[in-house]
């Protein structure tokens, strides 16, 4: 996600640890699999650790596993670490690289997912959380990211401190929460070779889907969502205005009581008592606190990100409506 700010944005810490993620045509495959089946069964969030190493500046994903469903009677540390062992024990790659979540029309950002995130990046400083977009893939549209937190989100969620003043300080925003790292999938020569029989073997009519026009559903589900998060930032914004006038409110009469005490004191001095110190003032006002902004800056970055895919869809989608055009007038031609 782009910085904020162009000169402002120079001046701030760059994630250079990983320039891009390479995934084994096989993980994506499992990824892809583990994701469509829970969005089909129960409609939850599907979760899975990826494994691989680190080579140079590049993330090599060669492996993968499903998280297990919510059971209090499984310990998923205790899950993980038996996978990674057995994994191990059949001399496949079982060093934990982050970890995988599958989306529904691109609404993946949360609080939790940030938390997530930023427990594995400062234990696992290469590690990467993947996206998979459920919905927008069945539409032709594969939709898989990779996300890493930025220096200035990690420092945010060391400080623990989501008020107004520290996220300026910090310079965060919900532009540089993330940085989407490039994903290239690679297959080994006989896969791509598997890969080029299989194409010679597929019928020409069964690749037609991809040029299906019929995406509305897609898009609707993209501006229904922007317009439910659109309603909830509008709701945080007022919550915090009202924060504000009260505020307001609070040193307006804190102001007018230390007039008032301030005349009581010089009378109290004219008549050679002793004068009541400001801090009896102080205590009858105590400061109001501050509305944290995490939730409304996530919320920020849900219409921002969802606003980038409605873009880049209907740009695809012009795309295949001019594509299809071609076609047709080429067979009206011929007949």
């Amino acid at each position: 996600m782009a910085s904020r700010g162009g000169n402002r944005g120079r001046s701030q810490p760059v994630d250079n640890t990983i320039s891009y993620v390479q995934c084994d045509g096989l993980t994506a495959m499992k990824m892809v699999k583990h994701c469509h089946e829970e969005s089909l069964n129960n409609m939850e969030v599907a979760q899975g650790a990826l494994l691989g190493l680190v080579v140079d500046d590049r993330l090599e994903i060669t492996n993968c596993f499903p998280f297990p469903k919510s059971d209090e009677t499984i310990d998923e540390e205790e899950y993980q670490l038996n996978m990674m062992r057995r994994l191990r024990r059949v001399n496949v790659d079982h060093f934990h690289v982050g970890w995988y979540q599958s989306a529904d029309v691109g609404n993946f950002l949360s609080v939790t997912l940030l938390e997530s995130q930023y427990h594995y990046q400062t234990n696992i400083e290469e590690s990467v959380v993947v996206i998979y977009d459920t919905q927008k893939s069945a539409r032709g549209f594969l939709t898989l990211k990779a996300y890493r937190l930025t220096p200035q989100a990690i420092a945010m969620y060391k400080e623990r401190d989501f008020t107004p003043e520290a996220l300026r300080n910090l310079k965060v925003g919900y532009e540089n929460l993330f940085i989407e790292i490039p994903i290239v999938i690679t297959n080994s020569a006989l896969c791509n070779i598997m890969m080029t029989e299989l194409t010679e073997m597929v019928p020409e009519e069964e690749g037609t889907h991809f040029l299906d026009l019929g995406t509305a559903s897609v898009l609707e589900n993209h501006l229904r969502c922007m317009m439910d998060r659109v309603d909830e930032l509008n709701h945080e914004a007022t919550k915090f205005n009202k924060y504000q006038q009260a505020a307001i409110r609070q040193e307006q009469e804190k102001h007018r009581m230390l007039a008032k005490h301030a005349q009581e004191n010089a009378a109290r001095v004219a008549k050679g008592e002793q004068a009541i110190p400001e801090e009896e003032v102080n205590k009858l006002f105590r400061p109001i606190p501050v509305p944290t902004r995490l939730n409304p800056m996530i919320v920020s970055g849900q219409i921002n990100t969802y606003a980038q895919h409605i873009s880049q869809f209907c740009s695809q989608s012009l795309a295949k409506l001019y594509m299809t055009q071609a076609l047709q007038n080429a067979k009206d031609n011929k007949q």
